[in-house]
């Protein structure tokens, strides 16, 4: 038996990691040791309940006020001291964050393997996003597998000196997740949405958070969002992240506005149901960029490059950067034209088709050499969305 250690720390390493951690408990070959940081503590600890995952160690590095350097420096802190790494025949870690970072190096100190679950994605900018295209690149310098999500992804970490025989094209287990999610539906759990199926209105979900889109280029997607309400055939519905710097713009610009409903951010099962629900959906989210195309929601990236270039190539997303006038543009043609809005609904999802854990699983056990390699994914031609 091998035992894997686990080291997440976001809300979203919690939701694409849940269908692995459950899978590697069902599995004799393994044993998971669920390590949580606690970088997202507020969001993270409800989506761990909802998907019956209790860590056995938990770090709560989190602190008020903390810079980014801050942040990096407690994770690899906390997880270099006592005995987390001990005993580990693997590291798993997830994308691009802190956690995952610091999950690496301190993997690295103790000479133990390190997998890297989504890895390969690039957007070219060290900036954009930051640090998060930084974080990733370095992970692939000191991973053993790398599990790529698509075979772009795969490319580019060949492209990068990377072998070939240690990546595996898995697709996204976030597609995973949302299979789950949407089995699972119990409503918004929000007064404010309870009519929210049964409104007449499109509904437009809008999401945004990332550290370059503060400041006025989140004033400028408030202010798109205002004018995009003044239609009165939309509802919009904006989960608010939790960041002050957020809130501080957003919520002058949104709140008097009828048809603009602003919440705090929901749990992972209620999110998917507003999901399902929504007509369109505008975001600067890595989640949503996925996890729309997946739906066969049209969704419009708020962000001026992307890692995630499978979707904007298939177009069932397009970037409309964080630009007023380009972004209201966009959302109306959608609205005014059907034909342009069923194109976007029907491409390709090229980001998994539900069986990303089980390729992972694959990979984990041949990478030990506990089974045979695993079967890449390859993105299909037949679009079938996840349904609820």
């Amino acid at each position: 038996m091998k035992t894997i250690g686990i080291v997440f720390g976001t809300r979203p390493e919690a939701v694409k990691f849940a269908p692995i951690i459950h899978a590697l408990i069902r599995d004799p070959r393994f044993r998971p040791v669920l390590i949580s940081t606690g970088q997202h503590r507020e969001m993270l600890d409800n989506t761990m309940q909802e998907f019956g995952i209790t860590p056995d160690v938990e770090l709560r590095i989190m602190k008020d006020k903390q810079t980014l350097s801050q942040v990096t420096h407690r994770i690899l802190e906390g997880l270099c001291s006592g005995d987390h790494m001990a005993g580990l025949d693997a590291v798993m870690v997830h994308g691009d964050t802190a956690t995952t970072l610091a999950g690496a190096l301190a993997a690295l100190h103790r000479s133990v393997p390190i997998i890297h679950v989504e890895a390969g994605l690039r957007s070219g900018n060290n900036y954009s996003p930051f640090p998060e295209e930084v974080n990733r690149k370095l992970v692939a310098q000191i991973a053993s597998l790398h599990l790529a999500p698509t075979p772009g992804n795969s490319a580019n970490l060949i492209r990068e000196g990377v072998r070939e025989h240690s990546i595996v094209v898995t697709g996204n287990t976030i597609v995973d997740a949302l299979h789950w999610g949407m089995n699972n539906l119990h409503g918004y759990g929000v007064p404010a949405l309870e009519n929210l199926d049964t409104d007449p209105r499109k509904v437009i979900l809008s999401t945004t958070h990332r550290r370059e889109s503060l400041g006025r280029p989140m004033q400028e997607i408030a202010e798109a969002l205002a004018e995009i309400a003044t239609r009165d055939d939309v509802r919009i519905v904006v989960p608010l992240h939790l960041n002050p710097k957020v809130r501080e713009v957003m919520v002058p610009v949104l709140r008097d506005l009828e048809n603009v409903d602003l919440v705090d951010p929901l749990p992972y099962l209620s999110f998917c149901q507003l999901l399902q629900r929504s007509d369109l959906i505008l975001s600067d989210s890595s989640g949503a960029e996925e996890e729309g195309p997946a739906l066969g929601k049209p969704t419009l990236v708020l962000r001026d490059i992307t890692e995630r270039t499978e979707s904007i190539l298939t177009g069932s997303s397009r970037l409309v950067s964080r630009n007023r006038g380009q972004i209201v543009g966009e959302v109306n043609r959608l609205l005014d034209d059907a034909d342009a809005y069923m194109e976007m609904a029907t491409a390709i999802n090229p980001y998994g088709d539900g069986r990303a854990t089980e390729r992972t699983i694959a990979a984990v056990a041949h990478y030990f050499r506990l089974g045979p390699a695993a079967m890449p994914f390859v993105p299909g031609a037949d679009f079938v969305p996840v349904a609820a």
